[in-house]
């Protein structure tokens, strides 16, 4: 079943610490305009953060988000992401 609200995600594994913080900033930014301030101060302060850190606070997120469905499009990015962390140097 599909909406026109859904979106797919274009699979990309190749994201260097740059724009993994970027994405993570626009989430936190979509965090806070949904009213999530809990899953936006996750990601307070993942600029230059240890690999380590960034594995943990995100992992922590997509646990947060697993029983609110009607954020599938923040799970989603958060999974995109989460593949991405190997990248991190």
């Amino acid at each position: 079943m599909s909406t026109e609200h859904d979106k797919t995600l274009k699979l990309v594994t190749n994201l260097d610490r740059g724009a993994i913080e970027g994405r993570l900033g626009e989430l936190r930014k979509a965090a806070q305009s949904s009213n999530l301030a809990e899953l936006a101060a996750m990601f307070a302060g993942v600029e230059g953060m240890p690999r380590a850190e960034m594995e943990k606070r995100v992992r922590s997120a997509l646990k947060w988000l697993a029983d609110k469905p009607q954020h599938n499009n923040l799970r989603g990015e958060l999974e995109l992401l989460e593949l991405n962390l190997p990248n991190l140097k």
